[in-house]
C-alpha cells in the first residue's frame, strides 16, 4: 500500500486507501483457511475466512417458557435443542474471527412495519396475542425490538463484538441491512442455526441462496416446534436445492 494513505471502509476487508491527491482501491488479501465437512455422501470444503454465522431467533419468545410460545401452548423442549450446540461453538468460531451475527424478530412498536397479512398469520381472530402485544405473564410486547420477548435466552447472551441485526419477516435479507453488511465484511459462505428450521431460517436460506451465498445449515444447530415431517422436508430442500446440510460437531474440531 501506498505510504501517506488513510484507511477508509468500515471493516479492514472493504477498505480503501485515500489522501487528498490519491485513492486506493485495492482491498487487502484475505489468507485461505480451507475447512471441509461431510455433507450426505458429499464432502463440502468452504473458506472459514469468508464466512459467518447467521443465528436466527434464539429469542425468548420463541425459547423461555414464559415466552410467546409457551403462552399460546407451544411446546418449546425443541427450540431449545440449540442452545447446547451453539454454547460450544459459538467461543471457538469467534476465536477464529467468524463473524456471529444474530437475526433477530425486532419490530417496530406502531407496528407500521408489519402488513395485516403477516399480522394474521399470528393473530387469525384479531383478539389473541400477536406481534406487538403484551404477554400475560410478563407484559413484554411480542417481539417487539428492545423488549424481553425479543431479546436473545439469557444461555446465548451475546458477545460484545457480535453483530445484531433486527428482521420484521422470516426472511431475515427482506427490508434489513443483512446483505450490506455481508458484502462490507467479504462474506461468501454463510452457516444457519436457529429456528425455526422450516419457517425463519429456511427463508432466509433460500433468500441467502438467492443473493448468491454458499448456504451451510448446522442440523445440530436448527430446530423447530413444527411437526417431524416440516424439519425432513426443509433438509431435503436445503440439500437437493439450496445448499447443504452439515453438523457443527464435525466443524469443531477443525475451529
Amino acid at each position: 500500500m501506498s505510504s501517506g494513505l488513510n484507511p477508509l471502509g468500515s471493516t479492514a476487508r472493504n477498505q480503501w486507501r485515500v489522501s487528498a491527491g490519491e485513492v486506493n482501491m485495492v482491498r487487502a488479501s484475505v489468507p485461505q483457511e480451507p475447512v471441509t465437512l461431510r455433507s450426505r455422501g458429499r464432502e463440502v470444503t468452504f473458506d472459514l475466512q469468508r464466512t459467518a454465522l447467521l443465528v436466527i431467533d434464539m429469542q425468548n419468545d420463541f425459547c423461555h417458557p414464559e415466552g410467546w410460545l409457551g403462552h399460546i401452548g407451544v411446546d418449546i423442549t425443541p427450540a431449545r435443542a440449540p442452545i447446547e450446540p451453539l454454547q460450544s461453538l459459538l467461543p471457538p468460531l469467534r476465536e477464529a474471527s467468524v463473524p456471529v451475527i444474530w437475526l433477530n424478530w425486532g419490530n417496530r412498536p406502531d407496528k407500521l412495519n408489519l402488513s395485516p397479512a403477516l399480522l394474521h398469520v399470528y393473530n387469525a381472530d384479531g383478539a389473541s396475542v400477536g406481534l406487538g402485544d403484551p404477554l400475560p405473564l410478563s407484559g413484554s410486547p411480542v417481539l417487539q425490538e428492545g423488549s424481553w420477548a425479543a431479546e436473545v435466552v439469557d444461555e446465548l447472551r451475546p458477545a460484545a463484538e457480535d453483530i445484531r441485526i433486527s428482521k420484521y419477516r422470516m426472511s431475515g435479507f427482506q427490508e434489513t441491512v443483512l446483505d450490506s453488511v455481508l458484502r462490507n465484511l467479504g462474506i461468501t459462505t454463510l452457516l444457519f442455526a436457529g429456528v425455526n428450521a422450516d419457517q425463519c431460517v429456511l427463508c432466509t436460506l433460500q433468500d441467502a441462496n438467492f443473493h448468491g451465498y454458499d448456504c451451510l445449515l448446522l442440523e445440530d444447530c436448527s430446530a423447530t416446534t413444527s411437526p417431524a415431517f416440516c424439519l425432513e422436508a426443509t433438509l431435503y430442500n436445503v440439500q437437493q436445492c439450496f445448499g447443504f446440510v452439515v453438523s457443527s460437531a464435525e466443524l469443531l474440531p477443525q475451529l
